[in-house]
């Protein structure tokens, strides 16, 4: 009985965020359930699911989820009241039916999303259940990186032979490996070279947090060091200028926030990385140099910003509330490689104002942790989240972000853990316990 109360008094909001992240990172997103008529991966399930508890847990006192104020939740609150306004004023009027579907299933989707940064930032509640997070997040990238690494190298799909019971092959989904010069293109478990690109950028600085902790705590070092590689060379084997970017970005936070004595070996060991790679990889360098040096000839380029005339006037129609989220098909209307404006279309000046405040407050929040907190471990791990939330915003700009689950949900749990960084050190900061609820019970236990 008492193996039992402890194994329960483990399965907190934390555990219930793993689980969410296993089935968003480790099942290949191309399956979805087979039995319901809509295309539902697994996370989004789960995604539902922490909705409903989150909103279950408000209502008592007695499970210890966060509540109060919070310059996160209260951003993403307002970012879901837009897409709920939008969506009634879109289904208000007359759409055509395939919009229609469309709009209710992304609408479903958005929610869902939503509710696992709301759940993540009220139920992460103390440092040693971040870090446990964040190490998930971490090795689950690097199981990815490996994955794409293999389509890479040897152009075999080790994510096609995933078959689980109850899900299907997404028709539409991303199958066949495309290539940029004389390599391949890999998606890893994801649905797209430049959604596994920007999950492994996204997990850089938590490699190279890791690997610095364990070295100052006298920790087995080898394997943040493994996962720290695999996720660096992912993300410069996706030849993509969006990775590409979220390195650069991650790099810049890391070396600014990083105590003085760590900058330069940030430095030289991100210098040490690139070359390594290069050598290793003949051709590597030069196609990732190539894809910025003539970018303005680039044809990707050229297609992003030649619909930009059309996409003005679709905003003129509707300015405020935009004509429906997930409305502008591609198949219908044209690829958009760049979710602010497709947020601009969709959603109106009023969703886009919400989508960047949204990232501002994750940001702010960062900021506000590692001013607030003194431990050294806490204040990386800030660091870390700051730079997976500056990537994340920085890849709505160079493609359609929220058409892509995986990407979607790894940035908006990165989000949902910056609120809950800002949670825990102003609770350290004011002495209180952050886990107890009314009755000293951890939520869930």
């Amino acid at each position: 009985m008492t193996a039992l109360t402890r194994v329960r008094q483990r399965a907190d909001g934390a555990t219930l965020v793993c689980l969410y992240l296993l089935a968003l990172l480790v099942v290949p997103a191309r399956l979805v359930l087979s039995f319901v008529p809509m295309t539902l991966p697994p996370a989004l399930v789960v995604a539902l699911l922490l909705g409903v508890l989150w909103l279950s847990a408000q209502m008592v006192d007695t499970l210890g989820i966060g509540k109060g104020r919070n310059a996160l939740r209260t951003a993403v609150a307002i970012y879901l009241a837009m897409h709920l306004a939008t969506y009634a004023v879109a289904t208000r009027r007359w759409l055509p039916t395939d919009e229609l579907t469309v709009a209710d299933s992304s609408m479903v989707r958005i929610v869902a999303t939503i509710s696992v940064a709301i759940f993540a930032c009220d139920a992460v509640r103390t440092r040693e259940r971040l870090d446990r997070v964040l190490k998930l997040v971490l090795a689950c990238s690097g199981m990815i990186a490996f994955v794409g690494l293999v389509q890479f190298g040897a152009g075999v799909d080790l994510a096609s032979y995933v078959s689980l019971p109850g899900l299907r092959v997404q028709e539409n989904a991303y199958s066949a490996m495309e290539s940029r010069s004389i390599f391949r293109r890999p998606t890893g478990t994801t649905n797209h070279p430049i959604e596994f690109g920007l999950v492994c950028a996204m997990a850089v600085p938590l490699g190279a947090h890791y690997v610095f902790h364990a070295r100052d705590h006298g920790e087995p070092q080898l394997r943040w060091w493994l996962c720290l590689a695999l996720v660096g060379l992912g993300a410069l084997t996706a030849l993509s200028r969006t990775a590409i970017l979220g390195m650069a970005v991650s790099g810049i936070v890391l070396v600014a926030t990083l105590p003085r004595r760590r900058k330069l070996t940030v430095s030289v060991l991100g210098l040490g990385f690139f070359l390594g790679a290069s050598l290793v990889v003949p051709g590597l360098f030069g196609t990732i140099r190539g894809m910025f040096a003539n970018i303005e000839d680039d044809p990707s380029v050229k297609a992003r910003t030649a619909d930009y005339e059309a996409a003005a006037d679709q905003i003129d129609l509707n300015p405020l509330l935009g004509r429906g989220f997930g409305t502008f098909l591609p198949t219908k209307y044209t690829i958009l490689d760049n979710q602010f404006l497709l947020t601009l279309i969709e959603n109106g000046y009023l969703g886009l104002f919400a989508l960047i405040g949204m990232f501002l407050a994750a940001c702010y929040a960062t900021f506000r942790t590692r001013f607030l907190t003194r431990d050294e471990g806490l204040r990386g791990l800030a660091s870390c989240l700051l730079a997976a939330v500056l990537v994340g915003g920085i890849a709505s700009a160079t493609f359609d972000l929220l058409s892509f689950g995986v990407a979607t949900g790894m940035v908006f749990t990165m989000i949902g853990l910056s609120g809950a960084a800002l949670r825990i050190a102003q609770a350290e900061r004011a002495g209180d316990d952050p886990v107890g609820g009314a009755d000293g019970r951890p939520f869930l236990a």
